[in-house]
């Protein structure tokens, strides 16, 4: 399998690691977003999600900020209907 070498790609490779992610953990994702401690709760698969889309992406695409901004875009903004004291 040949690496990723477009950012488009990238970034749809990246939304769909972390709404996999956000699937299936939504327990922790609710929880995180009510508690603030998503990022501690989610910590591991927030990794292996990561490791995951570097072995997929060129190096000079991987080592930007796709995959955290997919976080953001995915796992928070999306959280944005859960009740909490960060909104």
């Amino acid at each position: 399998m040949s690496l990723i070498d477009n950012s488009e790609q990238a970034k749809r490779l990246a939304r769909a690691i972390i709404s996999d992610i956000a699937i299936y953990n939504r327990e922790k994702v609710e929880r995180g977003i009510k508690e603030d401690s998503i990022f501690e709760l989610l910590a591991e698969e927030i990794e292996e999600g990561r490791q995951h889309f570097q072995t997929r992406v060129v190096p000079e695409i991987a080592a930007g900020t796709i995959y955290d901004i997919a976080l953001v875009d995915v796992l928070i903004k999306r959280a944005g209907k859960i009740e909490s004291p960060i909104w």
